[in-house]
């Protein structure tokens, strides 16, 4: 079995906020990297004991955030973007989809250091159904019939991917502690606003995650059909609230594909009135 594992940095356990431990200018910068890589290592450890033979691990943190050296040697690393960029490089040859240290898409109550892509969007939706970076990739993943077999990262994400994807195995490493209703606010504001969070240590972390792998792995080699996407049926409509930026205002944005999710994702953003 070969998975695809992408990654990210502000649903890892002990990322305590974005400015000292998600840019390289962060004084905990090179410790956050080495926390995410550590639970990438246990995520592949687990999936290994269950049977994956190959794991493709895409850094998808906007700055880069792991730690090559420290990396099990068993793994492949990518960092850039694939020919098509949405798809990360996900095509039929890949067994299943892995996400570890993700965050909840934005305007999530109760979520931890929530955006999407960046703190600028106020809402992204297909056909109604709201996503976020997971999302994204998910329904790519839909598009090509790969399932999304394992989630890691905050106790919102989890619960995210547990709708959009049923079936997914997941596993929360820490819980945000605060509502949103901040759709009224500037992007800048809104990057300092969700802050608060309860983690569990990081070994405690480590552990749960690979267990979850383990037990994605197992699943997906024994009953792969019970995995499974939330409906979204074509033709298929996006639509994106924008945060007002510096003094660039918000705005609303709609576009439309009439069978592909991969193609409409794809496609630069059209503003509407």
């Amino acid at each position: 079995m070969k998975i695809l594992m992408m990654t990210d940095l502000e649903g890892v356990a002990g990322i305590l906020n974005f400015v000292d431990w998600c840019t390289p200018e962060g004084r905990y910068y090179d410790k956050a990297k080495r926390l995410l890589t550590q639970e990438v290592n246990a995520a592949a450890k687990g999936f290994f004991d269950g049977g994956v033979e190959e794991i493709l691990v895409i850094d998808g943190h906007g700055h880069g955030a792991i730690d090559p050296e420290l990396l099990d040697d068993r793994l492949q690393l990518m960092r850039g973007h694939a020919e098509r960029v949405v798809t990360w490089g996900l095509n039929e040859t890949y067994d299943g989809l892995a996400h570890v240290g993700q965050h909840a898409r934005a305007s999530t109550p109760y979520s931890h250091l929530t955006h999407t892509q960046g703190f600028g969007y106020v809402d992204l939706a297909i056909n109604g159904v709201s996503i976020g970076e997971f999302g994204q990739l998910v329904l790519c993943a839909k598009e090509l019939g790969i399932p999304s077999i394992f989630a890691t990262g905050e106790q919102a994400f989890a619960e995210e991917a547990e709708d959009l994807s049923p079936g997914v195995i997941t596993v929360a490493v820490k819980r945000g502690l605060l509502p949103d209703g901040l759709e009224h606010v500037d992007a800048d504001t809104y990057s300092r606003s969700k802050l608060s969070a309860v983690h569990l240590a990081p070994e405690r972390s480590r552990k749960l995650i690979k267990r979850g792998a383990r037990k994605a792995a197992r699943k997906l080699r024994k009953s792969p059909n019970d995995f499974g996407y939330k409906e979204i049926h074509p033709p298929y409509v996006r639509t994106a609230t924008f945060r007002q930026r510096g003094d660039t205002p918000g705005y609303h944005a709609r576009d439309e594909h009439p069978n592909s999710l991969i193609e409409l994702l794809s496609m630069p953003y059209t503003k509407v009135e």
